[in-house]
């Protein structure tokens, strides 16, 4: 089952349902309970008025029952015989006696007449016998069974509850309740659950498809675009946006801007292509004309200038491998390093600067980052590089502690850089000076390796206005754990 409105309905279904049968389960449990009790309620009280006639000396005869159809009565005396059953009543079970004929010896002594009280007044004055009995005070015991009265069998509840006579005989009267307003009762609300659950059930089903449906038209309008944009590859077209503030919304500005990322990154990449490649064909134009015209000509070789294409052209190849690996995702690594040290080392291998290059670090402190020495005397290079094509006659770096990090700041007495120009420049092939050559301006993609490789390792790259009026490039390395 793939769709989801289908799933969403039938979840919702079986929960409901699950809720509902438990619900019902127990309001039927509830109700027969309720119903059980007054049943029981109802066969003590036609118990207990039983046993008070006999505890009243009240011969079996002249017993008073009351609707002797819905109460059925069986007395039983000590030994378990029946002495006494309601008019009607033709068989019962449940009560421990299946008997419904009383014993007539039984019959005979349990109740005397009231004309034998003589026999009292000769053994004492009556003090051998009381002159009425008692109905034990304790609870009853209840039992479910069935009896047959008037030729009808029914279920009934019995209260069992005992009775002691003047004549000191105990005997136990069980009257039952019907039970058949209670089945009736859990029947109907049986079957009105029966019949009303899977009613429910279909209109929760219903509404649930009817709501996803509606929740995820927007989704199904996201998949077509995408799957527009796929066969287009028209990375310019956005998928709408629901104008609800749900999560649907959120999906769709998320693919949105995930849309935005990636054509700006398949655009940066056509344009890195592009401006690659036209860096390129400059120093191989120059040096296949230069080899061509030595090899008609080998007088006119210009060595010197080969040789510097031929730098040109590695060094740019360099950089455009380093900016594809720092693309690719490559992670620098975690060596320590000391960052004052290779600031000094690599200061020291410059033996070309046009101006000497000033190193502002505290010798007895330890500047330590972790990193790859490799990018990093890259970075420090090529912000060397910069500032020595733009300083007028002084260029310093100083090594400093920032916070919890290292501050790395290279400076020159140049020009500087506007400020609407300073993001500007860390974009590849950027040049500002359109008039100053090739030669002395470079390909561009300095800064922006700088600025990349700052990223990877957890830092930053920014360009400020130096006090000695040029520009100050600042690069923030997170110190080492």
């Amino acid at each position: 089952m793939r769709s989801v409105r289908a799933r969403a309905a039938i979840g919702a279904t079986l929960v409901v349902a699950v809720a509902l049968v438990a619900a019902g389960l127990a309001v039927l449990s509830v109700l027969r309970t309720n119903l059980i009790d007054q049943a029981d309620l109802q066969a003590e009280v036609a118990a207990r008025e039983v046993a008070g006639q006999l505890a009243l000396d009240t011969a079996y005869a002249d017993l008073d029952l009351d609707d002797e159809e819905d109460h059925p009565v069986q007395v039983t005396d000590e030994e378990g015989r029946v002495v006494f059953v309601s008019k009607g009543l033709r068989a019962i079970s449940g009560t421990g006696s299946t008997g419904v004929s009383p014993v007539p010896s039984a019959s005979a002594g349990a109740t005397p007449s009231p004309g034998d009280d003589d026999d009292d007044d000769d053994d004492g004055g009556g003090s051998g016998r009381p002159e009425r009995g008692e109905v034990s005070s304790d609870d009853p015991d209840f039992s479910d069974g069935t009896a047959t009265v008037d030729g009808k069998q029914a279920d009934y509840r019995f209260a069992a509850v005992e009775a002691t006579t003047p004549a000191g005989l105990t005997l136990t009267v069980r009257a039952g309740a019907p039970l058949a307003a209670e089945q009736e009762a859990v029947n109907t609300v049986r079957g009105a659950m029966l019949t009303g659950l899977p009613l429910l059930l279909a209109v929760v089903a219903g509404v649930t498809w009817l709501v996803t449906r509606r929740a995820l038209r927007p989704v199904e309008g996201i998949r077509r675009e995408m799957a527009a944009i796929t066969a287009s590859e028209d990375l310019a077209r956005r998928v709408p946006e629901p104008g609800s503030r749900d999560e649907i919304a959120a999906l769709a500005r998320t693919t949105n801007e995930t849309l935005s990322v990636l054509e700006a990154s398949v655009e940066r990449q056509r344009r890195f292509v592009a401006d690659a490649s036209h860096e390129l064909r400059s120093p191989i134009a120059s040096l296949r004309t230069q080899l061509e015209v030595a090899e008609a000509h080998p007088e006119l070789l210009d060595l010197p200038g080969a040789v510097a294409d031929t730098v040109r052209l590695q060094v740019l190849a360099a950089d455009l491998l380093l900016l594809a690996r720092l693309d690719a995702g490559e992670k620098p690594g975690a060596a320590r390093l000391e960052a004052g040290a290779l600031v000094r080392e690599e200061v020291s291998q410059r033996t070309g600067d046009r101006i000497p290059v000033t190193v502002e670090v505290a010798e007895d402190a330890a500047y330590e980052v972790n990193g790859s020495r490799g990018q990093l005397v890259r970075v420090i290079g090529n912000l060397l590089d910069n500032a020595q094509r733009h300083a007028e006659d002084r260029v310093t770096v100083q090594v400093a502690a920032d916070g919890n990090g290292v501050r790395v700041e290279v400076r020159d007495d140049g020009a500087g850089v506007p400020e609407d120009e300073r993001e500007r420049i860390f974009e590849r092939f950027v040049r500002l000076d359109d008039a100053r050559s090739r030669d002395d301006g470079g390909a561009g993609l300095g800064l922006a390796i700088a600025r990349d490789v700052a990223a990877r390792h957890g830092g930053t790259l920014t360009v400020h206005r130096a006090p000695e009026g040029g520009a100050a490039f600042r690069l923030w390395l997170p110190r080492a754990a």
